[in-house]
């Protein structure tokens, strides 16, 4: 469940009589169908596994892949977006995903599939910065908060379709097709949002952004450096390569850093204003939004596993399952901008605070009643997760970028939209290993055991993470208030 913000420019625009709500309902429509793709592959994973055979790293890829591609490429995209028009930017980002959808949904092997993931997440990439901007630069005043909560809400509705609609989708098995329904549901939705796209008013920047594509290559072979190993390795046994490759990713991070700062000095535009990770609240920010948000998509992954392989649920009453996290979620996201606006930022550790104690009440839960878990008592705590999830991310955002100056704000956005995802790419990474090796030793329990006992081996980085975020929290809030 992730909200995000991107770089910015000033705009230009064609005057028109009317905001063109038309146009909205087909940004909606892309929003929609990006995030719903986020959150869908968790629910038909353990179909993935059967008839793929895919191992437990393929399986991590499948889901960081896509997370990690339209990270890094998010800035970028949104520039592009900027320089060559927004319009046109939307259409090739959502012919792209369209295209990489139905080579997912056709993939012959999983090696194929994790391609078509990564190029998935690319494609969104260039598409999901158009979304924000076009609203951004096509409504004013009331019409554009009336835009975003809309947009707010579809993001939402994605989670929860995600889950329950996805389920559905694979338990279905239309055709004969099984988990390939919910990326082909994508082609002829994305046709008709290309098909559509005339309804979005054209515009550009009337500075036309440079383009960083060296730092582009070196910040995604670091992270990819980095993060592969860490999927991989478990299940090769830590091979050599996986060792020594974390070294090679912080010398290319470290280039990056350089190439960056090199650009900046000389008056071009880097990708990231390295001088932003200076400021030590921003930081600190930073670092908590890669917190919170590493503990969302390997949440998802790990709760499918175990409601699907560990107690055999079918895919859609595991997607269902989900439904009460998401209805909190989007119920708490809905009030946390008026108690937060009422009661000060003070109050996110509060929430964050829910978060983490209701993880570890699922741990006491799951782990107490291993092989003999029932999943109905599980919904209380899977509501309070999503409630106190749903309380920190949206205010979150808004606390951090308040720690920079106006003109830095684009930037600090962009930036912080990167942390999101690479961290939900980490967090299925660092999930992943404490999973698999929990799944390895517990062989001699019956398999709803295994996985209870996988499951919370896995929970407890997301228990840990809760934890530091209510500490960074704290700090941030007795150290120094926003500037904005």
């Amino acid at each position: 469940m992730n909200s995000t913000r991107f770089f910015l420019l000033p705009f230009k625009r064609a005057s028109r009589d009317a905001p063109p709500w038309a146009g909205l309902s087909v940004l909606l429509l892309a929003g929609f169908v990006t995030l719903f793709d986020l959150f869908v592959v968790n629910v038909a994973i353990p179909d993935i596994q059967t008839r793929l055979g895919a191992n437990f790293a393929q399986i991590g890829l499948i889901v960081a892949g896509y997370e990690l591609a339209f990270g890094v490429l998010l800035i970028t995209g949104g520039r592009l977006g900027d320089r060559f028009g927004r319009r046109r930017l939307f259409i090739t980002g959502m012919a792209g995903f369209t295209l990489a959808s139905a080579c997912c949904g056709l993939a012959p092997g999983i090696s194929y599939l994790i391609s078509a993931r990564i190029l998935q997440g690319m494609a969104a990439a260039l598409l999901f910065p158009q979304v924000y901007a076009s609203i951004r630069v096509n409504f004013e005043g009331n019409d554009r908060r009336k835009a975003f909560g809309l947009l707010g809400m579809t993001l939402g509705l994605a989670a929860i379709a995600g889950q329950v609609l996805g389920g559905w989708l694979v338990q279905a098995n239309l055709f004969g097709l099984g988990w390939r329904n919910i990326f082909l549901i994508n082609v002829p939705v994305g046709v008709f949002a290309i098909l559509a796209a005339r309804a979005i008013p054209e515009s550009t920047a009337p500075q036309k952004p440079q383009l960083d594509w060296t730092g582009v290559i070196l910040v995604s072979l670091g992270l990819t450096l980095l993060l592969i190993p860490l999927i991989e390795g478990p299940v090769h046994g830590w091979p050599a390569w996986s060792l020594w490759s974390p070294g090679i990713a912080l010398v290319l991070l470290a280039l990056f850093y350089r190439q960056q700062e090199r650009r900046r000095r000389a008056g071009k535009w880097p990708l990231v204003d390295m001088r932003l990770m200076a400021k030590r609240h921003f930081a600190l920010g930073a670092l908590l939004v890669l917190l919170v948000y590493s503990t969302s998509s390997s949440f998802f992954l790990c709760f499918a596993l175990l409601a699907q392989t560990g107690l055999g649920l079918d895919p859609f009453l595991a997607g269902s399952l989900f439904a009460p996290c998401s209805v909190g979620f989007v119920l708490a996201s809905l009030a946390a901008p008026r108690l937060t606006a009422r009661r000060g930022t003070g109050t996110l550790f509060w929430g964050a605070l829910i978060y983490a104690l209701f993880i570890g009440v699922l741990i006491v839960q799951v782990g107490m009643s291993g092989a003999e878990l029932k999943p109905v008592p599980l919904i209380p705590a899977l509501i309070m997760i999503g409630a106190g999830q749903g309380y920190i991310m949206t205010p979150l955002l808004n606390l951090v970028l308040g720690f920079v100056d106006e003109a830095e704000s684009g930037m600090a956005s962009g930036v912080i939209s990167t942390v999101q995802q690479v961290g939900a790419a980490l967090g299925v990474a660092v999930v992943g290993i404490l999973f698999h090796g929990a799944l390895s030793e517990a062989t001699s329990l019956p398999q709803a055991g295994q996985y209870a006992s996988a499951f919370v081996s896995g929970m407890l980085y997301n228990l840990g993470a809760a934890a530091a975020t209510c500490l960074l929290l704290l700090i941030l809030h007795k150290t120094q208030r926003p500037t904005r």
